[in-house]
């Protein structure tokens, strides 16, 4: 159970000027830290299930177009990690092969003697050995091995070939912005993850939504009173600065790369969940102001308030970025 968080006219004092503080610092800190990010292949904390975790990191390793992050990027682009996804073009499973892809490119990736496409272990290597084959085909292209390996995959290797590099086509050029986009949410950095220059603005949103009642699946509409939910409030809050973020919790982990604990600055959004070791089980998330604290909306019968973050669900953070927001695919899909 989550506790109320309560104060003395002197405590509140002293945590709004605290975040006053923190929210002009944002800006101040994007001067020094932007440049100290760097590539990174390794996989996030929590960022991909902990049942595909161990398949995602072996065979996204298989050749170098491909990594660990980007192979976890196609697989939540194409299922969300529902290994019984099935779309009405007839594709299958968690990467989603149609059935005549399947019978050429699937292979038994666990050894048990089958290709099963509802089987992860089977589907998850047979994706990185088919990015795996298309990179081959396009090896001598200029440009990025990763871009042109997606390209591949969208078009046909035969256009990337005749482009010289991915080609212009509209839909081509957007999956590899897409899949690009969205591997930097489920890279482990190295280094700082860049600030956000539109937390300070998100946080004031919050702000001036504190002590209204909670209200579940809440907009914040002027039907409803302006009343939000957890997610409704960081949605709301992401909008304000022209950011548009899905409406459920689960959804919005993904909408950028994920700072550690003792690197999460204002702004950031933060994440609770059932199980840390997957992010499907997020169920609430708030918007971090410093010094171990957050706005959020937790529960029916409380009001929008601080509360700390430090508590045993906290799964991890996302900073939220203009591009991981729009290469999600429910912002695709809309």
């Amino acid at each position: 159970m989550r506790k109320f968080w309560v104060a003395g006219g002197l405590g509140v004092g002293l945590v709004l000027c605290f975040l006053a503080l923190l929210v002009v610092g944002v800006y101040a800190a994007a001067a020094g830290l932007a440049g100290g990010a760097g590539r990174a292949v390794g996989l996030a904390k929590g960022a991909v299930p902990a049942a595909y975790q161990p398949l995602v990191q072996k065979w996204g390793n298989l050749c170098p177009a491909i990594n660990p992050a980007l192979l976890a990027a196609q697989l939540y682009q194409e299922s969300g990690w529902n290994p019984r996804a099935q779309s009405p073009a007839a594709a299958q499973g968690i990467a989603q092969f149609i059935p005549g892809t399947w019978q050429t490119h699937g292979i038994d990736g666990n050894g048990d003697g089958r290709r099963d496409v509802w089987d992860p272990a089977d589907a998850i290597p047979s994706a990185a050995s088919y990015d795996c084959e298309l990179a081959k085909y396009v090896k001598d292209v200029p440009g990025d091995p990763a871009h042109n390996m997606l390209a591949a995959y969208n078009a046909g290797a035969y256009r990337v070939i005749r482009a010289g590099g991915v080609p212009a086509i509209s839909e081509t050029q957007n999956y590899v912005r897409i899949i690009t986009t969205l591997a930097k949410s489920f890279e482990a950095p190295v280094g700082r993850v860049a600030p956000s220059r539109q937390a300070a603005s998100a946080i004031y949103f919050a702000q001036e939504q504190l002590g209204k009642p909670y209200l579940w699946g809440g907009n914040g509409t002027p039907e409803q009173n302006g009343r939000f939910d957890c997610s409704g409030l960081t949605k709301a809050a992401y909008h304000s600065v022209g950011i548009e973020l899905p409406r459920v919790a689960n959804d919005q982990w993904n909408a950028g790369p994920h700072p550690k604990r003792d690197e999460l600055l204002p702004g950031d959004l933060v994440f609770f969940a059932h199980n840390l070791n997957d992010p499907r089980s997020i169920h609430h998330v708030g918007i971090y102001v410093g010094g171990g604290y957050m706005i959020n909306a937790p529960y029916t019968g409380a009001v929008i308030r601080f509360d700390k973050i430090d508590k045993p669900d906290y799964i991890g953070a996302t900073r939220v970025t203009a591009d991981g927001a729009k290469a999600l695919p429910s912002a695709n899909a809309a």
